[in-house]
């Protein structure tokens, strides 16, 4: 088994020289010891621990490994990926290299200088293949479960925004579609938020086609059902692009109580209502009155597609300008405030979904689904999902009046994961020293007290 590297420096280690500076010759050489470049992890543990989301997720996956064999328990193989994908290293062949990285195994609870190394590329790659789609179902419920117990109290009320991203394939896999207005063979997974917080609730892997009516309401009940396990009386509202306007989650939500505020593709009809019609003369010619080059104004009605039940209230964002005339229309369960709040203040702010997409995406390197499996890829997207959480949490811990108190994941990763450190193991402790001029140090130190557990 691969052990953690000697405390002394390694005298046959390859040197390599730098410029002098100030007539004294700088050589070095990768003989440093027991030295890790991720100490930050250890605040991802302290994270984690407080959340249970590794004891979580791997409590819905059976492990039929003899336990006499076993080296690394299911949750430690869960914690060791996700922690990687925090620390920027997305792909599961990265752990080999961290298999004796001494900050890596305190996170885990190890010791630095003892032991078997944490686990390998091919063990990790079978656990992604591992879990049935019954057990994925569990476990996307058990992502559900950890968004809920990360409040305190059950809220009042809680918006939660539903989207889909392009997640291009490359290859042949499992559920993959060309997706003409993408120009891309693709997923389309979808991925729920609660904006306002920026707290993660769901994310599905999905066929690269946009999503049916039946489909989207199929997927909301199923959010719907696992939320009210744990929030009986929270008020919920949905809100989504055109692709989640549909008559099926209309009706669904309307059924179950849960407003919504959804975009609406402008058709004929709404091009020639009455009310729409009058207000855009009155933007054009206002515009044109006072010489502007765009004006915005509002307007509402009462709208029935054919396949609608009845009908319902449509908000109308007009905008004239020296382009010519564009119109946006959503459709909305809310009957107050009027329309340029309902339009400007809820539904835009649906846009931030789009940031944390991208922040999952491009930071947390979400779209590495480039399993044959579509089973595996699902593992990999609750994975990066977690990963999400680890990240969040310890952005909480920032105090408010910090500057990294809404930074992106990529500026904390920068600043607080990928900080050196050495491990110092004597017989009765383990010492952790980080450099002496960590520019962090103070905000470090906070956090790591922010997260500490209280005492049982």
């Amino acid at each position: 088994m691969p052990q953690a590297t000697p405390t002394g420096s390694d005298d046959s280690a390859t040197r390599f020289s730098f410029p002098a500076a100030h007539r004294k010759k700088i050589t070095a050489a990768f003989d440093g010891g027991r030295l890790t470049s991720d100490g930050g992890v250890l605040l991802l543990a302290q994270a984690e621990r407080s959340m249970g989301i590794c004891d979580q997720l791997g409590g819905c996956i059976a492990d039929r490994r003899d336990p006499t064999r076993v080296i690394h328990t299911l949750p430690d193989i869960l914690r060791a990926r996700i922690f990687a994908i925090c620390c920027g290293y997305e792909d599961a062949d990265d752990l080999d290299t961290l298999r004796d990285d001494p900050g890596f195994r305190l996170a885990l609870g190890k010791l630095p200088g003892a032991g078997a190394g944490l686990v390998s590329q091919p063990t990790m790659s079978r656990w992604e293949n591992a879990p049935t789609t019954r057990e994925l179902v569990r476990m996307m419920a058990a992502m559900i479960g950890i968004y809920c117990s990360s409040y305190p109290d059950e809220p009042a009320a809680v918006t939660l925004d539903i989207d889909d991203t392009c997640d291009v394939v490359h290859g042949y896999q499992q559920l993959s579609f060309w997706n003409g207005h993408h120009g891309e063979r693709c997923f389309l997974p979808i991925h729920v938020y609660d904006t306002a917080t920026g707290r993660p609730v769901a994310m599905l892997l999905r066929t690269g086609k946009t999503p049916s009516g039946k489909e989207a309401a199929g997927h909301i009940r199923r959010l719907f059902r696992h939320i009210r396990k744990h929030w009986p009386t929270t008020h919920i509202t949905i809100r989504g692009d055109g692709h989640y306007g549909r008559p099926e989650v209309m009706d669904f939500c309307e059924a179950n109580g849960i407003d919504y505020v959804l975009g609406l593709p402008t058709n004929a009809v709404l091009r020639v209502d009455p009310t729409i019609v009058t207000a855009a003369d009155a933007c054009a010619t206002q515009r044109a009155e006072e010489d502007r080059p765009v004006l915005r104004l509002f307007a509402e009605t009462r709208y029935a597609a054919k396949s609608w039940k009845h009908q319902r209230r449509v908000v109308a964002r007009i905008e004239a300008s020296t382009m010519g005339m564009d119109i946006r229309t959503v459709v909305t369960s809310l009957t107050a405030p009027g329309p340029e709040d309902t339009y400007e203040v809820h539904y835009c702010a649906r846009g931030n979904a789009e940031n944390l997409i991208k922040l999952h995406k491009s930071q947390l390197s979400s779209d590495r689904t480039s399993c044959r499996s579509a089973n595996a890829n699902q593992m990999r997207l609750i994975l990066h999902t977690a990963a999400y959480w680890l990240m969040w949490r310890v952005q909480q811990a920032i105090p408010k009046g910090a500057a990294l108190a809404t930074a992106e994941f990529a500026t904390m990763r920068g600043r607080l994961l990928k900080i050196a450190a050495r491990v110092i193991e004597t017989a009765t402790r383990i010492r952790v020293a980080f450099a002496s001029a960590c520019p962090d140090a103070h905000l470090f130190r906070s956090i790591a007290t922010a997260l500490k557990p209280a005492p049982a």
